[in-house]
């Protein structure tokens, strides 16, 4: 499947995989774990790296596309910054609130701002991961147990991004309509599972759900030659969606602290 491109049974095989890892116990399983976690450090440094040159990319690839379809492509993407800034908005306000009062039994207003610190950092470095110790510190001084913050933040960095989800749903349906190809309900289906599964094997860094963004065009056949389209105006929307995942986390850790018998 990984030679022919089709990624979706290759994402189902690494969370079947890394489920079962998690079940076993020995000395082969613990260099297994040691060969996986060395792995993702390369990763991380290699996306990192490419994170650096990122600006002379864009630039490259933005200069073609408005050298081929003209600088109104640019005014053109105004209806797709919306509806991904929308989406992320009406999950942050209302959404995630909502489930903050009623399985959380917290103030959604009080709690988001205790929160606040997090909530800054992530909109700025565009870092889950670079937010985590903050937003850990955070969740400890708004009254959830330190054995719940210390499992469920770190858990939720590297798994929970629906921010990040949302986003790759709308950028795959974007990119179908910007090269005339017609999705059927099947197609929106694969898109709408394929962005949740390759959000939870998006690392905490800058920049990464658009290199998952890669997985979900190849699963339905969009060109990715329209990640060079959206590319100019991502940088904004991964602030806004780090936010939202980051918020998601502190909520999660709220919502798992009062089942866990922590303070209402």
């Amino acid at each position: 499947a990984m030679a022919a491109g089709d990624v979706l049974p290759v994402i189902v095989f690494a969370i079947l995989f890394g489920l079962f890892l998690t079940r076993l116990n020995g000395p082969n399983v613990d260099t297994v774990h040691r060969v996986v976690d060395g792995i993702l450090e390369i990763i991380q440094a290699l996306t990192l790296a490419i994170v650096k040159l990122a600006p002379v990319g864009i630039f490259a690839l933005l200069a073609r596309e408005v050298a081929r379809s003209g600088p109104g492509i640019i005014w053109d993407l105004r209806y797709y910054f919306v509806t991904v800034g929308a989406g992320l908005l009406i999950h942050a306000t209302i959404t995630l609130p909502t489930i903050l009062f009623v399985l959380g039994r917290r103030q959604p207003l009080g709690y988001v701002r205790k929160m606040s610190p997090a909530l800054a950092t992530a909109f700025s470095t565009a870092s889950s991961s670079a937010t985590l110790p903050l937003s850990m510190e955070c969740s400890e001084e708004a009254g959830n147990r330190r054995g719940v913050t210390s499992f469920v933040l770190p858990l939720g960095a590297t798994v929970n991004m629906d921010g990040t989800a949302l986003y790759e749903a709308v950028a795959a349906l974007t990119i179908a309509q910007m090269y005339g190809v017609d999705l059927g309900l099947a197609q929106q289906a694969l898109v709408l599972l394929t962005a949740l599964l390759a959000s939870v094997g998006a690392a905490g860094i800058p920049m990464a759900g658009l290199v998952m963004l890669v997985v979900v065009l190849e699963a339905v056949g969009l060109p990715l030659a329209g990640i060079g389209t959206i590319i100019a105006i991502d940088r904004v929307l991964d602030m806004m969606r780090t936010a939202t995942n980051v918020w998601s986390d502190l909520v999660g850790t709220a919502v798992v602290n009062r089942f866990e018998g922590g303070p209402s």
